[in-house]
């Protein structure tokens, strides 16, 4: 006689706990290796612009505006607004604000490392941190199956608040600071 043993699935929040892990990994390798990278100065080409500060405030101003549609996407599919938005332009408007967060991410840990002298550096630098290791965290407990219900909303709120503060403290303060420039 053969006895089947079934394997039970992880349910609620021992599923998460890998992705937290890997994310939580995530940002504090970034932290590491913006820490102890000699920065070089310069990274990527600010195709385009007419330097890496206003690069990296436009694509920065890019990714907080896709961020926003976002949030009313997110609202829209979980039936807290009255507007039909298909899920598409949720993950598409998600594809791309990550994508335009790479190159600025690249330049700050490459050209300048993390950096902690100022104090509005030091928060964009543990904010970036942060949004990599909250979103690897998100991406992974996405497909997860048992996940609790507020898994979602509170990881994409965390990657949105995240990208806010960064927002915050590159895009808002160049333009303001420096002003509107290409």
């Amino acid at each position: 006689m053969t006895t089947t043993v079934r394997r039970r699935r992880p349910t609620g929040s021992a599923v998460l706990l890998t992705p937290l892990l890997v994310g939580a990994l995530v940002a504090v390798a970034l932290g590491v290796y913006g820490r102890l990278h000699a920065p070089t100065g310069f990274a990527v080409g600010p195709a385009g612009f007419s330097g890496a500060l206003p690069m990296k405030a436009w694509l920065t101003m890019g990714a907080f505006a896709l961020a926003i549609v976002q949030v009313i996407s997110a609202l829209s599919m979980w039936g807290r607004l009255p507007i039909p938005i298909s899920p598409l332009v949720h993950r598409w408007s998600g594809r791309l604000a990550f994508i335009l967060t790479i190159p600025v991410a690249f330049h700050c840990l490459y050209a300048l490392g993390l950096q902690y002298d100022v104090p509005r550096v030091l928060a964009h630098s543990l904010l970036g941190c942060f949004f990599y290791g909250v979103f690897t965290a998100k991406m992974l407990a996405l497909p997860k199956r048992g996940t609790p219900g507020w898994t979602l909303p509170v990881l994409g709120g965390l990657a949105f608040t995240a990208l806010v503060g960064l927002w915050l403290t590159s895009a808002f303060w160049f333009f303001t600071s420096v002003g509107v420039t290409l």
